[in-house]
């Protein structure tokens, strides 16, 4: 399988329509347009079914003592962890791509709803649900895509990696909540026929070049 996008191009930046967050003078960071970007596959396996769609950040800091601290950074040395942005279900397997902005198109507070989206697919629960879990503004179950806002203040540039799978069933079962463990943890043990996938940077920090 192939994956593509006309929004980035594996391995360089992501354009800031599709964050989340983006750079700020005065405060660092702004909300952002906080769109979906284009995806498109090819290649696909016989008998294939349907299609899953999982966007994660594998370079989440490991603790937040640091993050978004005026007067210090995050060490590129930390221990990093995932970050789900998005998780997209029972993709019919006559798709093959996902317009931009057709899933997300503006920062929702206190988060989109789910798991029903258009068109009879399912989202998951995405990790920003964690993130505002104290914040009273913006708390809440956040489904669909939600895009990168990394720390202001990481000296290490983040990677955005967006997979897509090919089953061999009409739909996944997850057992539990539409996390990104319990999504990973269904594909584990699902037919996947193939996948692909395409990796953006990102980054906040104007001290960091990114691509």
């Amino acid at each position: 399988m192939q994956l593509t996008s006309q929004s980035f191009q594996d391995g360089q930046p992501i354009p800031g329509e599709f964050a989340f967050g983006v750079p700020d003078a005065a405060a660092h960071v702004a909300l952002s347009a906080n769109r979906n970007p284009q995806l498109a596959w090819s290649d696909v396996p016989a008998g294939t079914q349907s299609f899953v769609v999982v966007c994660h950040d594998p370079d989440v800091p490991s603790r937040g003592d640091d993050v978004n601290q005026e007067g210090r950074e995050v060490p590129a040395t930390l221990a990093r962890v995932d970050f789900f942005h998005w998780l997209l279900l029972d993709i019919p397997a006559g798709t093959t791509q996902i317009a931009a902005g057709a899933h997300s198109n503006g920062v929702t507070p206190r988060g989109k709803p789910g798991p029903a989206a258009p068109e009879g697919l399912r989202h998951g629960i995405n990790d920003y649900t964690s993130w505002f879990a104290g914040d009273e503004a913006m708390k809440g179950d956040y489904y669909g895509y939600d895009g990168p806002c990394p720390p202001w203040n990481d000296t290490l540039v983040h990677h955005y990696v967006f997979t897509v799978y090919a089953l061999a069933t009409p739909s996944l079962a997850v057992e539990g909540a539409l996390t990104g463990d319990n999504v990973l943890a269904a594909l584990a043990s699902a037919p996947v026929l193939g996948r692909a996938s395409l990796t953006g940077l990102y980054s906040l920090n104007p001290a960091v070049t990114v691509g």
